[in-house]
């Protein structure tokens, strides 16, 4: 008789403990996908705050300039970059704050020309004080890349209140020297926690007179060609910070400049996802050996109880390495319904244990333009996928052959007069 068709008698004969190899290998396929499920979502979720979080670079230089800022932003290991570029500006129909201490004796004079200070930026979500929450957008929106050829600001609270001003309004001020008139549309309006000076402060110093405007706004305000006063540059992971420097030694020279890095939020949130993956791996291993054990001490017992079985087989002529394959087929015959028994539970269970190990989603946006808040990391996304299921299938089966031939090789030894003489 063909050994796999006495393979499928033999499980059908031995109901019970057929039942009882099917729940073991369910557990165990359970165990080992739960382990590659864990692993890819926190692979992904590691993706995702390298992207979102991310590792802030910044850039001083002397002579920093917008076209050298842009030029070292358009490395491939930038993934958003943001120079600011400061200039002051004067106010038409627009009431400046002042400070409401005295003027000291001997600073009395002309008063102040251009009272307002504008930062040029390109991603005002990379600016610190919004980037780490200091700083928030009461209303409106901030300013991004695609903004670059808009007349537009963002604008500080106290300023907006003392000329009652709203988003979409319009605000019209001057380059220093007077010579630039320039319309601006009202798109944000942002909070900056900073109180006013209790002593006597020019304008221009006053935090609620900040206004941020595009790159290309602010440099025909500036009455000069401009020098930036830092960029900033997010980089995927700390690891790249070297290939950024030396993209700005190339860019900028190999000295005088000031290279910073501050991964703090990027180490925070990514290390606990980087050791739930290796202990997720760290699971898998231990598994796939504990179930290679375990189903090779059950096949060894169930040798052991079939002697006589064997022996007559022997006896018929059969072939020992038949038999052996007799009991691989087996053991495989139940493996593969645990596997497909282990993928439904996957899909029913496996995104709440996802969320239970590695956090729960969490969609809530940052008030700042198009940058999510650093700890506001989407949760992992627990898919079971065919190649996850098929490495489960593959490891599954893997264990069934290394724990029938292993203890099979007891069978190469077998003699069955002696096995027959000894049943009697």
């Amino acid at each position: 008789m063909n050994f796999v068709k006495r393979a499928g008698m033999s499980l059908g004969a031995r109901k019970s403990k057929t039942a009882a190899l099917l729940a073991i290998f369910v557990v165990l396929c359970t165990l080992l996908l739960g382990g590659f499920l864990l692993q890819a979502a926190a692979a992904r979720q590691e993706a995702d705050a390298q992207r979102v979080i991310g590792v802030d670079v910044t850039v001083r230089q002397k002579g920093l300039t917008p076209a050298l800022a842009d030029e070292l932003g358009a490395s491939d290991v930038v993934n958003r970059y943001n120079p600011r570029l400061p200039v002051r500006a004067a106010a038409r129909g627009l009431a400046p704050l002042t400070s409401d201490a005295p003027q000291p004796d001997g600073e009395a004079g002309e008063p102040d020309q251009a009272p307002l200070a504008v930062n040029g930026v390109r991603d005002a979500g990379l600016l610190l004080p919004f980037s780490y929450g200091s700083t928030k957008i009461t209303a409106g929106r901030g300013i991004g890349p695609e903004d670059a050829d808009r007349d537009i600001a963002l604008i500080e609270r106290r300023l907006a209140d003392r000329n009652h001003l709203a988003v979409g309004d319009i605000v019209r001020v001057l380059s220093a020297d007077g010579a630039h008139p320039m319309p601006l549309k009202v798109v944000g309006i942002f909070q900056d926690p900073t109180q006013d000076p209790s002593s006597w402060t020019p304008p221009h110093e006053l935090p609620g007179n900040t206004l941020y405007v595009p790159m290309a706004t602010a440099q025909q305000l500036g009455t000069d060609t401009g020098t930036v006063g830092e960029a900033v540059y997010r980089i995927g992971s700390p690891d790249r910070a070297e290939r950024l420097h030396a993209e700005a030694e190339r860019v900028l020279g190999e000295s005088g400049f000031d290279f910073r890095v501050n991964d703090k939020a990027y180490q925070d949130q990514v290390r606990p996802i980087q050791q739930v993956g290796v202990f997720a791996g760290l699971i898998v291993q231990v598994i796939a050996l504990a179930g290679a054990l375990i189903l090779g001490l059950i096949v060894t017992l169930q040798i052991r109880e079939r002697r006589t079985e064997l022996g007559v087989l022997l006896a018929m002529g059969e072939r020992k390495w038949k038999l052996i394959g007799q009991h691989a087929v087996e053991v495989a015959a139940v493996a593969l319904p645990a596997v497909a028994v282990a993928a439904l539970a996957g899909q029913l269970a496996g995104q709440s244990a996802g969320d239970a190990l590695l956090g729960p989603q969490d969609d809530t946006p940052s008030a700042q333009h198009g940058a999510p808040d650093p700890g506001a990391v989407a949760g992992p996304t627990v898919r079971v996928e065919p190649g996850t299921v098929g490495r489960v299938a593959g490891i599954g089966l893997g264990i069934s052959l290394v724990s029938t031939v292993v203890p099979g090789i007891g069978i190469l030894r077998l003699h069955p007069r002696s096995i027959l003489t000894d049943s009697e």
